[in-house]
């Protein structure tokens, strides 16, 4: 088989509909628009959540709270999340970066203590919790805020 033999299966192409073609096609006259209206005039569009004219449903509904802009966003990996790493390992966020373990480097790095750590590792990160510093120093590791 040669890339030009190639043909897409039976049934997976349509052939386009021929409107405005006479009374006997189906879609002759009106084209399949209906009569009148806005949607049978050329270049006809709605916008989003538009109803006609009656107060569309997001208007409708009652408006709670605020969303705080300056609210930090920390990156969070736990300390079972670390024993991946060999003993003696120092872990930076790039690190956890190259390692799958973080989306991004562009919000700060928090380690949370769930989970046991059986590695001896030196970790920096922008803040640890009190249990992760206590885990990662009772495997006889490090915790260094950078």
């Amino acid at each position: 088989m040669r890339l030009h033999e190639l043909t897409p299966p039976r049934g997976a192409r349509h052939a386009a509909k021929r409107k405005g073609r006479g009374p006997a096609s189906g879609l002759g006259k009106t084209a399949g628009r209906g009569q009148k209206g806005q949607m049978a005039r050329s270049g006809a569009r709605v916008r989003r959540a538009f109803e006609g004219g009656q107060m569309p449903l997001f208007q409708r509904l009652p408006k709670r709270g605020f969303t705080n802009t300056f609210k930090q966003k920390w990156s969070v990996i736990n300390v079972e999340a670390l024993n991946r790493f060999d003993d003696g390992t120092t872990v930076t966020p790039q690190l956890l970066k190259e390692a799958g373990l973080l989306k991004s480097l562009r919000d700060p790095l928090k380690v949370l203590g769930d989970g046991e750590l059986k590695r001896k590792l030196v970790v920096q990160a922008h803040r640890f919790s009190s249990q992760a510093q206590a885990k990662i120093e009772a495997a006889g590791g490090k915790a260094e805020v950078i």
